[in-house]
Order: C-alpha cells, then sequence, then structure tokens
C-alpha cells in the first residue's frame, strides 16, 4: 500500500501531467485495468471533475471466459465498479461495429496480405484516440487522460511533445507513434513518472478491488492468443494451399495456408535441407512463402506508409528530404537502431546505418531524437523492405 507521502507525490504528479485548474473536467478512459483506473482515480483526489468512459469494443460474451482481455464483459464490470468505489460518472460506450472495421477486419487483411499487423496501434491510432476524443469533447472535457506509460511535455516552442515514460521497461511510445500534434494537445498521461508497483500501491490506497488485477496479455480481441483460428473464420481465403520455396528458387515443400506464417519465423516451417531456415518473404499472389538463412532476415532500409510526425520539422517529408538522422524502432521488444530518414521518388523511406533483422511489412517504426532519444518524433507503417543481402 502507498504511504500517504507516496500518495500525495502521485497525486501531484498527476496534477502536473494535466496541466488545467483544479476543477476543469478530465474525461478517463477506463479500461477496467489498473492503470486506467488509478490515472481516474489519481484525477479525482487532485480536483479535478472526471468522468470515467469505457468502450465495448468487441463480443464480450466469449471474452468473459477469458482473463486478461480488456474491454470485455469483466473489463467493464470492474470499470463500472471502480467508478462506484471513487464516486465518478460512467458511461460505457458500443463501439464494437467501428472496432470491427478499424481493427479486427484490418488485422485480418493484413495477414491475408502476407503482413504482420499490431493491432493495439490501430486501436489508439483509430477508435480510442480519434473517435474517443470527440466524445471526450462533446462532454465538455478540456482534456483526455488513459492510463498509458508515457509522457506529454511542453517544448521551448510551446508545442506538446511525446516522451518516454520514466519507467522505460514499461514505456509504450512505440504504440502511440501515431498519436497526431493536434491528439496530443489534448490528451494527458498521468502515470508517466510512476512504476507498475507504484501504481498497484496507489490502487490498495483508493481501496480498489483491482489493486492485483493481471495485465492484461496477448491481443485482446483473440480468444486464448489463437488469432489463427480468427483469421481463417474471417478470411478464410487465406486458408488456400501453396509452396515453400528457397530464395534461391528450389521449393522445398507445401504449405496449408499463407497466413501460417510471418517474417523471421522458424518454426514450424517442415522442411529440412542441412541449415536452419527463416521465413524470409510472404508472396499472396503466388501464395509462396519464401525461405532462407539468418542473414538474408537483415533489412538495408524501409519504406513508410500512413506516416505521423511530430518532430521540429514542418512535416516527415520535409525531415526526409534533409536526411534528418534518427534512431528507429521496428517492434516494440527491440530497442531503436541508428539510421536517417530520405525522399525516394516522393516516398518517405528509412535507411539503416547497420542491418536490422526481422522487419516485416505491417509494423509499426517508431521514430526517436538521436539528440534526445527519449523523445518520439513519429513513424510509420513498414509498406516495403530491402534487404541487405
Amino acid at each position: 500500500m502507498a504511504s500517504p507521502q507516496d500518495m500525495d507525490a502521485a497525486i501531484e504528479s498527476a496534477r502536473l501531467a494535466v496541466g488545467l485548474p483544479v476543477g476543469s473536467r478530465v474525461v478517463a478512459a477506463m479500461s477496467g485495468g489498473v492503470d486506467s483506473t488509478v490515472v481516474a482515480g489519481l484525477l479525482h483526489k487532485a480536483g479535478y471533475d472526471v468522468v470515467g468512459v469505457t468502450l465495448q469494443l468487441y463480443d464480450h460474451g466469449a471474452a468473459l471466459k477469458k482473463k486478461g482481455a480488456c474491454c470485455a464483459g469483466q473489463d467493464i464490470h470492474d470499470a463500472r465498479l471502480a467508478a462506484e468505489t471513487l464516486g465518478i460518472p460512467h458511461y460505457v460506450l458500443d463501439y464494437e461495429s467501428r472496432f470491427r472495421d478499424a481493427v479486427i477486419d484490418q488485422f485480418a487483411d493484413s495477414y491475408l496480405a502476407g503482413q504482420t499487423p499490431v493491432p493495439c496501434i490501430r486501436c489508439n491510432q483509430t477508435v480510442k484516440f480519434r473517435d474517443l476524443l470527440d466524445v471526450a469533447r462533446d462532454l465538455g472535457a478540456e482534456a483526455m487522460a488513459t492510463g498509458h506509460y508515457v509522457r506529454r511535455a511542453v517544448g521551448a516552442d510551446g508545442r506538446a511533445q511525446m516522451r518516454k515514460a520514466i519507467d522505460h521497461s514499461r514505456d509504450q511510445s512505440y504504440f502511440l507513434f501515431a498519436t497526431t500534434a493536434q491528439q496530443l494537445d489534448f490528451l494527458r498521461f498521468p502515470l508517466a513518472d510512476l512504476e507498475k508497483p507504484q501504481v498497484r500501491g496507489v490502487a490498495l490506497e483508493l481501496g480498489l478491488r483491482i489493486a492485483a488485477k493481471p495485465d492484461s496479455q496477448d491481443i485482446c480481441f483473440v480468444p486464448n492468443g489463437d488469432y489463427r483460428t480468427l483469421i481463417d473464420k474471417l478470411r478464410p481465403q487465406g486458408r488456400e494451399a501453396g509452396e515453400i520455396v528457397h530464395m534461391d528458387g528450389r521449393v522445398l515443400g507445401n504449405h496449408s495456408g499463407i497466413t501460417d506464417y510471418t517474417i523471421g519465423q522458424r518454426r514450424g516451417l517442415n522442411v529440412a535441407v542441412g541449415e536452419p531456415l527463416f521465413v524470409t518473404k510472404l508472396d499472396p499472389a503466388k501464395r509462396h512463402v519464401i525461405v532462407g538463412p539468418r542473414e538474408a532476415l537483415l533489412t538495408a532500409s524501409l519504406t513508410l506508409d500512413e506516416t505521423n510526425w511530430l518532430g521540429d520539422e514542418a512535416s516527415i517529408e520535409a525531415a526526409a528530404e534533409a536526411g534528418a538522422p534518427v534512431l528507429a524502432r521496428v517492434r516494440s521488444t527491440r530497442p531503436p537502431s541508428p539510421a536517417r530518414l530520405a525522399l525516394v521518388d516522393g516516398v518517405v523511406s528509412l535507411v539503416f546505418a547497420a542491418g536490422e533483422e526481422g522487419v516485416a511489412p505491417g509494423q509499426a517504426c517508431a521514430l526517436y531524437d538521436p539528440a534526445d532519444p527519449d523523445r518520439l518524433l513519429g513513424g510509420g507503417f513498414i509498406k516495403t523492405t530491402a534487404a541487405v543481402v
């Protein structure tokens, strides 16, 4: 349990993160988890007029059976109960159709196209940070707060910046690369200066029964983490058989569906040629799974689509035209790598200083400032890649 001093410090930290006069209305996005619930509690304790909003994003009948899924039946119940405990108004909004169109269908289509999607980013980009922000404004709020571990700061030029949270092991800036400058003006992240044990301590001090609730795991709308079963149901054409082809042209075997494979995969290939083989490329048109040695996974450059820019330059195109140096993060679990932006035939591209392994179309590429590595500059979704070899 948090000590009175720790609680006071957490409340003051939340007040500083919001940066608005006490009494201002703030919408708290409440998923039913520990982090977002503590945000609502801290803002209430700090004297803000807090309104809790929870999104019902998918059929929670089946999800009730799955522990650790956000925005499902049990989590909606937990959010509602927490709002009652805190004494704040709470609304549940049915966003199932929006979530299906913007996130679930896009997730399935990406796998069908041989890509590796990141649905959490799509959810933040569309349903949460676009649609829900509109709701917050309609409710008369001056800001919307979330439980993400990321920092919002104001630069010397007066513009909002996104920065890594103090606890780098929980930093979520990668998943928020698509947050626009306009959205960032309205968003607040009160957990930026807290570590997870402190958050759970605050939850205990606030009398919230979710203090020990496990963090959400896997993809929230995929029962038991079995995303292939979901894709087979939504896009059965992905189950068409094809060939496993070595990058030198040799046909090594057959597969029963391209959606079973992702770039960098080694296990489950069921081919034996005396050397370890990895999936290096997927060709949905030919239904080919292309494999090769590990060194073939090294990526020299990539192109970006659906870009977003929070840097000092006027646009990411301007930064690319100037060959701006960046630190590029291609997966949430990988450290950023030195690279530079480039503009090739009007397309924003990224050239790595050294080969980067396991880069796949559909993934996100978050960009950070080499001179200030905690600062997120933006990023984009990976459209194409070019190998070192």
